[in-house]
């Protein structure tokens, strides 16, 4: 037995005496509650619009959307498939009326169809991310994945790819690991288990070293996804009950400051709260309870205008530097407050839709080059942890948009 087989059989013996990671019950009403956020999402029937990561949640979740679920479901065959056929019948060519999906998006369309188990009886471009999200959903469905395409994404791992901006991309990591963790259970690529079985290790390392003194691993963002993956192992010598318990009180800290209301991040949240991974779509529990969702009683609002704020936009990454203040009602988002600047003149800027929500593609004209993006930042140097359609700016704050390199 080489040295690598050894390390596995000695990690193996010591299964018995690892902890899992296991979080305490959440309360079911801010379950619900995050459930709710996510009901006019699914109203949103459009292919733009249209997210597999909202159906694959909440059928992960421990709450039910009913006849909402199978309309979406509906939706997101027919799109999927018209936009699918549209794409061979032109030869590859794009069209603006019916875009090719991401692999991103594919595989999320993937996950939703597996997660369908009424069926199944008994960033834009190509990332690491998007790249573990692939081999996941194939992964689920049973398809072997051939060596080449595993051993680019362990390449990635055993040499610190997941990482952006010098800083590791947990969300990115976490990924993977799921992705890993799928074929090692599933055990569709034999060949290649050893250094499969050392990625996920070396994933949930590099995790656990991200948690914030908070109890965040990375961002509140990044927690949900990173918590599925904790939660499909143990981990011998780490105390992951007391890590999870952190990290659960966290993000309870968050939902409370109602930090999540991007559907992408409730819809990898819910499962983590419901012990859940995208694991688990390899045998879901079909008969697991799951409570009616209702739409959340809302109070009539008051007929009153409401407050006007100002927000201050620079750009400084373009020549002449733009630099104003802009007016927008009280609770706008910065999607909202970019959309005023460009009514009033002067400033102009491009979006591009991506699972998580609009993306900055152009400002000023300024399009994003190779490894380019464009940074959103209240000033002097705080990156924002939230897209441009769910950060909401406060009376007086500054935002700059910046271009800078990876």
């Amino acid at each position: 037995m080489g040295c690598l087989g050894a390390l596995l059989f000695l990690l193996g013996s010591l299964g018995a005496l690892a902890q899992r990671c296991e979080m305490p019950e959440v309360d079911s009403k801010i379950v619900e509650m995050l459930g709710q956020r996510l009901l006019p999402w699914m109203d949103q029937l459009s292919l733009e619009q249209l997210n597999p990561s909202i159906y694959v949640g909440l059928r992960l979740s421990s709450l039910q959307a009913e006849t909402k679920e199978a309309l979406y479901l509906h939706s997101l065959k027919l799109h999927y498939q018209q936009s699918l056929l549209g794409s061979a019948s032109s030869g590859g060519d794009n069209d603006d009326s019916q875009a090719k999906p991401s692999m991103g998006q594919l595989a999320l369309y993937l996950l939703a169809l597996k997660a369908n188990w009424h069926d199944h009886k008994g960033h834009p471009h190509t990332s690491y991310y998007q790249y573990g999200l692939a081999i996941l959903a194939l992964c689920v469905h049973q398809k072997r994945v051939h060596e080449s395409v595993v051993g680019k994404l362990l390449h990635a791992v055993e040499h610190d790819r997941p990482v952006h901006q010098g800083h590791l991309s947990v969300d990115t990591a976490a990924m993977a690991g799921l992705a890993f963790t799928c074929l090692k259970r599933s055990n569709l690529n034999p060949d290649q288990r050893e250094r499969i079985i050392l990625a996920i290790g070396t994933v949930q390392e590099k995790i656990l070293r991200s948690q914030t003194p908070e109890g965040h691993f990375g961002s509140v963002y990044s927690t949900p996804l990173a918590l599925q993956l904790l939660m499909t192992s143990s981990m011998p010598g780490v105390e992951l009950r007391s890590v999870c318990y952190k990290a659960r009180t966290a993000l309870l800290t968050s939902l409370q400051n109602e930090a999540f209301q991007n559907a992408l991040m409730i819809s990898q949240l819910l499962p983590a709260l419901n012990h859940k991974s995208y694991v688990d779509l390899i045998s879901p529990d079909c008969l697991a309870p799951r409570a009616i969702l209702e739409p959340a009683f809302e109070t009539p609002s008051d007929t009153q205008a409401p407050e006007v704020i100002r927000v201050m936009l620079m750009v400084s990454s373009v020549l002449p530097p733009y630099h104003n203040s802009i007016p927008v009602p009280a609770g706008s988002s910065l999607e909202d407050v970019l959309k005023k600047a460009q009514e009033l003149g002067g400033f102009t800027y491009g979006t591009q839709a991506s699972l998580s929500g609009p993306y900055l593609t152009s400002v000023m004209g300024k399009e994003v080059g190779e490894r380019e993006f464009w940074q959103l930042l209240q000033v002097p140097d705080t990156p924002l942890l939230q897209g441009i359609a769910d950060y909401r700016p406060k009376d007086g704050e500054t935002i700059e948009l910046r271009l800078v390199s990876w």
